[in-house]
């Protein structure tokens, strides 16, 4: 039976994939759409609180997917000089 969960669950494994082969473009857009699924779960099982903290969750992604598409996210994983 494909639940909302078990949906999101399996994009959540393609996003992770997708990063892996450092298509992180992609990924991002998969987790948005796991996002999806994870509130329609939610919204079903009238678990309110755990939508708010999806929804905001998704509000972040979606920030963080315009900063990294316009190019001024800085990398995180920078060679320290000595």
């Amino acid at each position: 039976m494909m639940t909302f969960a078990v949906l999101g669950g399996i994009l959540l494994n393609i996003g992770a994939y997708l990063t892996y082969k450092g298509l992180i473009f992609r990924a991002v857009m998969v987790y948005l759409v796991a996002d999806v699924c994870w509130v329609l779960m939610a919204y079903e099982r009238q678990d309110w609180l755990g939508m708010v903290f999806i929804v905001v969750g998704i509000v972040f992604g979606l920030l963080a997917f315009a900063k990294m598409r316009s190019g001024n996210m800085e990398k995180e994983l920078k060679k320290e000089q000595i």
